[in-house]
């Protein structure tokens, strides 16, 4: 069980609809600061989150102007809406989780998020992210960082870049539950929030807390 830490500041970065495991570290800590003065970072879940479906994982990725060649701080980058790339999102969920137990609970209100025009990743990712936390009754509070520090003083546990999509599913610790094409492709470990969600419904927060 995770026990929550008051005392500390959890030093992280923006997900798109954050993994697993980034969900549960959130659940250890009361205070979070998200990292919004770093520069931005290709290869990682800032604009990407990792579903399955029946013949694997699918990886979903948000366009962004000037593509992976970004130079300036993550709370500037822009998304690319010349592409129709949230439709093509809420397809490929509906077809990966169409027939999961806790699909149409959730479908209305995470879709309406879609059908928004955001301009910046950053505000695109904070509207997924509260989504997620209303979910999962997060009970802490989320804020952005003021300035970019290499390093943290004591106080604050600084996690940034610890889960990459070159390797996000090696965590130590699975979280298990029933997947919906886990008879096809196995269980597959670590994915994007939203198939806990779509898969276990209100019961996705207990098994965040009261895993290993």
């Amino acid at each position: 069980m995770n026990t929550i830490q008051d005392n500390i500041t959890l030093i992280t970065v923006n997900q798109y609809i954050g993994n697993i495991i980034w969900y549960k570290t959130l659940f250890k800590f009361s205070h979070i600061k998200i990292e919004q003065y770093e520069t931005y970072q290709k290869m990682s879940f800032r604009n990407r989150m990792v579903i399955v479906g029946s013949n694997g994982l699918i990886n979903l990725s948000v366009p962004l102007e000037n593509g992976r060649s970004q130079k300036g701080l993550i709370k500037d980058v822009k998304i690319d809406n010349t592409s129709n790339w949230a439709n093509q999102h809420m397809r490929s969920i509906l077809a990966c989780y169409g027939k999961s137990p806790f699909f149409e609970y959730y479908r209305d209100s995470l879709f309406a998020i879609y059908l928004k025009p955001f301009v910046y990743l950053q505000d695109l990712n904070m509207a997924m992210i509260t989504w997620v936390n209303r979910q999962l009754k997060y009970p802490g509070n989320i804020s952005f960082t003021e300035q970019y520090h290499i390093d943290y003083p004591a106080g604050y546990v600084d996690l940034r870049n610890q889960i990459k999509p070159s390797q996000f599913q090696l965590v130590e610790n699975q979280i298990k539950y029933v997947q919906v094409f886990e008879d096809r492709v196995g269980f597959q470990n670590n994915l994007s929030i939203l198939d806990l969600l779509f898969c276990c419904g209100p019961n996705a927060k207990s098994i965040l807390i009261n895993s290993k």
